[in-house]
């Protein structure tokens, strides 16, 4: 019986029909395994799916279409040349067992929306840049490496295991005319028993990224958000720092007081969106000067943040300079094109200004949807990042070489200021960025969506902190909306899983009980910890029992 017919007869692991050991010569526990050559290529040019041929291993050809493979010793690299065509993706196929009894762990493109868990594989599922495997007795991880130059995605069935490279630019495939995009890394890891999912996962996530850039002290403090939502003022700013700040009395490493939405100029044609501005640099009648904010919320005892929507476009803007109008981007919603040169000049701007204000965290928002015009989930949804058939000004790029471009930009600008994205692409935000959203808004209003946005996203995304970025799992919404015994839960896994913790603290629902816990909070977030554990998350999406600082914890979250 031959290989193939073996693995498809006795339903092995994905691992174990895929993977083999690539550096024989090494220590047993330093040897990696790398996924074998596909078995098929086949790509989208011109709106038309081809099929490759292959020439060895490692060559593929289509007319002037060819796709290089090559054994980096730690991946598989690959190139493609497309020189006459709009290449819309790149896809790799390998054959595998026809059924697996094995669980997988999803991932998402950018945030994750309470969705993610262990759960069985099915055909038409798309997983955003990598997958775990788990076969009942050890853990197996297929991904690519963070910073790719196309939009990877795995699905599993059929009798194959596919991964797709979108190269897509805007909604149309890229015209890369005589460069070679260096399009992905593709990095796998074969887990042993004697590890828990849990510990595989961790040093997955450490493959993937060889370039995290940590914050130099644990992160966590305050933001109005949650109890404000946008309707903010200097006042009511410092009056919540006021309030927060002597609850961390005696901390070395000081909180911050970040400023979210509502501080900046609207626009004349949504004067009533807190989360749109007409421009970026200027306060409104609410807010006096920022910098002077800065230091008073400094002399406060705290380090002030700022949130900020940096490809909001005027509307005394030129038409030239906004993205065209799709579907989810609405005409009074004026987008920058961030493939425009003076563009990125404008977003490099705001952050030095922000610098030269004193701020010394950002807080950057809405990237991902006012390009796209889709959230996350709709990009599952739709099985694509954007609707199609359109472009932005630069058609030679790719959407993720776009998108690096712009988190390039927005990291050199910054300096040594820490940048938290929120809706951001995880894998393109790792290594560039401090801290990172890594999941859809918690509440002040019902507990049931801090629960399924909170605690899921803990679960499920805290393996990339640490290792991809310091991890947020959003707002403790410290409200007289949501039940304190839930709250109160929510706040003290955070601040003991090694994570950013914010609070946005409602001042009617700060009394005794609250600031005592906060105080204890804040003194277990600003210490390095190490990183929470969901014990039961092979189990259930809403862990309930967690291993923080080497002791069993458990929480009620119904």
């Amino acid at each position: 019986m031959d290989r193939r017919n073996f693995i498809k007869a006795t339903g092995l692991t994905l691992a174990a029909a895929l993977m083999h050991d690539s550096l024989f010569s090494a220590p047993k526990d330093q040897r990696r395994q790398l996924i074998n050559y596909p078995d098929k290529v086949s790509a989208i040019i011109d709106d038309q799916t081809v099929q490759l041929a292959g020439t060895g291993n490692e060559i593929w050809t289509y007319q002037d279409v060819l796709v290089s493979l090559e054994n980096t010793g730690a991946g598989i690299a690959v190139t493609i040349q497309a020189p006459k065509v709009k290449l819309s993706s790149v896809t790799l196929q390998w054959k595998t067992p026809n059924k697996s009894s094995s669980l997988i762990l999803n991932d998402h493109w950018e945030r994750t929306y309470g969705d993610v868990s262990w759960q069985k594989p099915e055909d038409s599922q798309i997983l955003p840049w990598y997958f775990l495997e788990f076969d009942g007795k050890s853990t197996n991880g297929f991904g690519v490496k963070t910073g790719a130059h196309s939009f990877c995605s795995w699905q599993i069935g059929g009798g194959a295991l596919s991964l797709t490279l979108d190269t897509h630019s805007g909604g149309n495939g890229v015209q890369l005319t005589g460069r070679k995009l260096q399009a992905a890394e593709i990095v796998t890891l074969q887990g042993s028993s004697d590890e828990s999912p849990f510990q595989t996962a961790r040093k997955f996530i450490a493959v993937m990224c060889g370039k995290v850039r940590m914050p130099r002290e644990p992160v966590y403090g305050i933001n109005d958000w949650y109890f404000s939502y946008g309707n903010n003022s200097e006042k009511l700013i410092l009056e919540h720092t006021a309030m927060m700040a002597p609850m961390a009395d005696g901390l070395v490493n000081r909180p911050f007081s970040v400023i979210d939405a509502g501080w900046f100029q609207d626009s004349p044609a949504l004067p009533n969106d807190c989360c749109w501005g007409d421009t970026m640099s200027r306060p409104n009648a609410k807010f006096g000067d920022m910098g002077s904010l800065a230091e008073k919320i400094r002399k406060g005892g705290m380090r002030p943040g700022l949130w900020t929507r940096p490809l909001c476009g005027s509307y005394k803007d030129s038409n030239s300079l906004m993205l065209p109008l799709i579907r989810g981007r609405e005409e009074n919603k004026p987008v920058l094109d961030p493939t425009i040169p003076e563009n990125l000049e404008r977003v490099e701007n705001y952050f030095k200004l922000y610098n030269q204000w004193g701020y010394e965290l950002i807080k950057f928002d809405f990237t991902s949807f006012d390009i796209f015009g889709r959230w996350g989930f709709e990009m599952l949804k739709n099985m694509s990042i954007t609707a199609p058939k359109w472009n932005m000004h630069d058609s030679s790029i790719t959407n993720a070489e776009i998108i690096l471009n712009l988190y390039q930009t927005i990291r050199s600008a910054a300096g040594e200021t820490y940048i938290l994205g929120c809706n951001t692409f995880s894998h393109l935000a790792a290594g560039l960025f401090e801290i990172n959203r890594i999941g859809d808004d918690t509440s002040g209003n019902e507990w049931k969506r801090t629960r399924d946005m909170g605690v899921n996203t803990l679960a499920f995304r805290g393996i990339h902190h640490g290792a991809f970025y310091a991890a947020d799992p959003d707002c403790v919404g410290l409200t007289l909306k949501v039940p304190w015994d839930k709250n109160k839960q929510w706040m003290e896994l955070v601040a003991q899983s090694g994570t950013p913790l914010f609070i946005s603290a409602q001042p009617d629902a700060t009394g005794g009980p609250q600031r005592k816990e906060i105080k204890e909070c804040f003194k277990a977030a600003s210490l390095n910890a190490p990183l929470g554990e969901p014990l039961d998350w092979m189990e259930t999406a809403v862990p309930k029992r967690w291993k923080l600082n080497e002791k069993i914890e458990n929480f009620n979250w119904d």
